[in-house]
């Protein structure tokens, strides 16, 4: 098979959402070069878990690769592709000194190319997210989420994931509900699942999110607890949940506040991420609109989480 590589050049802000969109168009794949990867300090407490080499970042900035069959279909669509990237910048996203490519590159090279760039990473003392091709020994008191991140997004290297991930852990209660809207890889379902979740619904619109989310949702063994559904945000859900979690964009965020309010128990918890800082405002407002109340915010970079509580009444 004869494969595309379209090569990004941009910021580590705009990673998500480019990484977002070329999943819309249908990428089999993707890997994420980020310089501040490579000069970042690593937290000592967790270990040395990474092993990373210069010569495979860039000079300054991110370069997202996306992997795509070389299809007549693929080749008309570029133009669109590349104007799509482009008109983030119309939702406030910054892109650096964007460049777009399209490399040829043969199956081999795909087939292997990308999985140098994943390692494990600990979010917390007591939860690691692990490739599944890597050998990862836990402590007895470690959680770890097996994760192919050639299949979908969500790997728990960027910000968003993290900082839903740590509020996961600390506002999910055994035997909760979840709901989460935009599961992508799934990490934050089977996080939910693994953290004593009686159930959880994962939904994402992307057709290929959803397989590759069951795969991982196989792999980690909590089949029996989460179940998988491709549906447009809460559109159409009914059942309640103690816990409602959404790692998406600010704009999407935006579209659900009052669905979020049906669907959460009197008590229940709301933790959106996936806020770009000078969008947290907007957040906040729509939430207390919707009847909710914002607990906190968190930030991590230049990216932000809300914590918000359906009353009790």
């Amino acid at each position: 098979m004869e494969w595309s590589e379209v090569e990004i050049h941009t910021v580590n802000e705009a990673v998500e959402p480019v990484a977002n969109l070329l999943s819309e168009y249908g990428a089999s794949g993707v890997a994420i070069e980020d310089a501040a990867d490579f000069f970042k300090e690593r937290e000592d407490q967790f270990g040395e878990i990474y092993a990373l080499s210069r010569e495979d970042y860039p000079e300054d900035g991110v370069i997202v690769k996306a992997y795509f069959l070389k299809t007549n279909e693929f080749l008309q669509q570029i133009p669109e592709m590349e104007l799509g990237l482009r008109n983030l910048s119309e939702f406030d996203i910054p892109l650096g000194n964007f460049k777009f490519f399209v490399n040829d590159v043969n199956d081999e090279d795909w087939a292997t190319a990308w999985k140098k760039y994943y390692h494990p990473v600990q979010i917390t003392d007591h939860i690691t997210v692990a490739p599944t091709w890597e050998e990862y020994t836990p402590r007895a008191d470690e959680l770890v989420i097996e994760l192919d991140p050639g299949m979908a997004f969500g790997t728990g290297t960027h910000p968003t994931t993290q900082l839903s991930m740590r509020a996961l852990s600390e506002f999910l209660k055994k035997g909760d509900r979840v709901i989460d809207v935009g599961t992508g890889s799934g990490v934050l379902a089977i996080l939910s699942a693994k953290l004593g979740a009686h159930s959880v619904l994962a939904l994402d619109l992307d057709e290929v999110a959803v397989r590759a989310a069951r795969e991982n949702v196989e792999q980690n063994q909590v089949a029996n607890l989460v179940e998988l559904r491709q549906n447009d945000l809460l559109n159409g859900i009914n059942q309640e949940a103690d816990l409602i979690v959404a790692n998406i964009l600010a704009e999407v965020i935006l579209l659900f506040p009052k669905d979020v309010h049906r669907l959460l128990k009197p008590g229940g918890i709301f933790i959106a991420s996936g806020i770009i800082e000078g969008k947290a405002e907007d957040v906040r407002e729509a939430l207390i609109e919707a009847s909710l109340t914002v607990l906190e915010t968190r930030q991590q970079g230049d990216w932000g989480a809300i914590i918000a509580k359906r009353g009790e009444e």
